[in-house]
């Protein structure tokens, strides 16, 4: 890590002193209508981010946009768009063609292991809960998640002009100020006026800082891009399928770019595998007192396996999500966010079979070919189906640009096919998914699942 980490529970109680201040200057003490308009305005600005090239403020429409909302928004991006000195544009590229290669089973396991993961943390959970998002909207809250990685982490999303990830991380860090300006800056008696359900359930909770530290604290946010490089690249290992020493590096160092971008002290990022690990033990191990209180993560972990369940249509296999989070972050941190009992017996017996056997081929498989893996096949199904399920629904599309939302459907339609895997397990994989690329057209194509 570069220098000493702060203190953690000062982290804690650390938020993200430029996003504040730019949601300060356009929202600031006025009253919350008042307010609100303003950052509608601040939002028809962010909407018009199609891609990088978008954040110069030159290219913005500021019709009927207040001058103190243009002067705010400009300063932001002008301070939050560039890119650290250290950002190698060669691992971010690497890192790039990580994702590429590992298509569905990437978003396998952003499902069944990073998402979970961040449940982990109860001060975290706790603002997931109050937006409602994982309990009355969890897909959409899926859907979100998604609609962030993709633009990172497709060709150029962070280093290109054209690409659409540095205007997705400018867009997601002001709505985490935005979020914590209405849950501790705003009262109660404000919500009744709001049309919006999550800000009337933000400004109406009495968040207790003292137990809890700030809404979207460092430490939350640390927290969480360690899920997103650290927590998947030890799912890969965990599944027999981890990446080169330089591979995890990339990853690692991208994410650490995007991290920078969201605002993230870089005191709390790490740089390779082993200090990353360590990290999220240590992060991971700053637990609030939950003794009198609601634990908010069980509600959580058990509304997200049921959307993953859902997204799976065989019975016997439908829970098949709930075995996969006990394995990737052990059965003990699975029960403590509400995952288990969803799967009966029927289901671990089929999962546990599956583990071994395909395990056991694929040792015996790679002595003849290295890039040989059943596990990875399976892995890319359970991805195909929750990627039809989630992502690829055309009657509800991610709320991205057109032009990202077209660039994400071309890449996933290029996944149907591994090129890994030699052809007769490509053509089972058809079987399990279907043939062809990989295009929804409306809520009932999903495959054979």
């Amino acid at each position: 890590m570069k220098g000493m980490t702060p203190d953690l529970h000062q982290a804690a109680r650390t938020a993200d002193p430029l996003a504040d201040s730019t949601v300060d200057d356009l929202m600031g003490r006025l009253p919350l209508q008042t307010a609100l308009l303003r950052l509608g305005q601040a939002s028809r600005l962010m909407a018009a981010w199609q891609s990088n090239r978008d954040l110069d403020p030159t290219r913005w429409n500021t019709r009927d946009i207040d001058a103190e909302v243009l002067a705010a928004m400009s300063a932001y991006v002008k301070a939050a768009s560039a890119l650290p000195d250290w950002a190698d544009p060669e691992l971010m590229e690497a890192a790039e063609s990580v994702f590429m290669a590992h298509g569905p089973l990437s978003c396998a396991l952003l499902f069944c292991a990073s998402l979970p993961a961040c449940y982990q943390m109860p001060q975290l959970a706790e603002v997931l809960h109050l937006s409602g998002q994982l309990e009355q909207h969890t897909e959409h809250r899926i859907r979100q998640t998604a609609a962030m990685i993709f633009p990172v982490m497709m060709k150029g999303g962070l280093r290109s002009a054209d690409g659409g990830g540095l205007a997705q991380v400018l867009k997601v860090r002001l709505i985490h100020a935005t979020i914590r300006h209405l849950i501790v800056h705003r009262q109660a008696d404000e919500a009744d006026a709001l049309k919006d359900e999550r800000h009337r359930a933000w400004c109406r909770h009495a968040w207790d800082s003292e137990r809890l530290g700030v809404p979207c604290s460092q430490l939350e946010l640390a927290f969480t891009l360690l899920t997103f490089h650290c927590v998947f690249l030890r799912a890969l290992r965990t599944l027999g399928l981890g990446l080169s020493r330089r591979e995890e590096h990339a990853y690692l160092h991208a994410w650490n770019v995007v991290g920078h971008v969201l605002g993230v002290d870089e005191r709390l990022m790490a740089h390779d595998m082993d200090t990353a690990l360590q990290l999220l033990e240590r992060l991971g191990g700053v637990q609030v007192d939950l003794a009198g209180t609601r634990d908010p993560r069980p509600a959580l972990g058990s509304a997200l396996v049921g959307a993953l369940s859902r997204s799976i249509a065989i019975p016997v296999v439908r829970h098949l999500p709930v075995p996969m989070i006990e394995r990737l972050l052990g059965r003990a941190a699975a029960r403590r966010i509400g995952v288990g009992p969803q799967a009966g017996l029927a289901t671990r017996a089929v999962f546990a079979a599956a583990m071994a056997i395909t395990g056991g081929i694929d040792r015996v498989g790679r002595w003849f070919s290295p890039g040989f893996s059943i596990t990875r096949m399976f892995t890319r199904v359970i991805g195909y189906h929750m990627l039809t399920r989630f992502l690829l629904d055309q009657t509800r599309p991610l709320a991205l640009p057109e032009g990202l939302l077209n660039q994400m459907h071309d890449t996933v339609g290029d996944w149907h096919t591994d090129r890994q895997a030699p052809g007769w397990i490509n053509r089972l994989e058809d079987r399990l998914t279907t043939s062809g690329h990989w295009l929804a057209t409306g809520p009932a194509q999903g495959g054979r699942a």
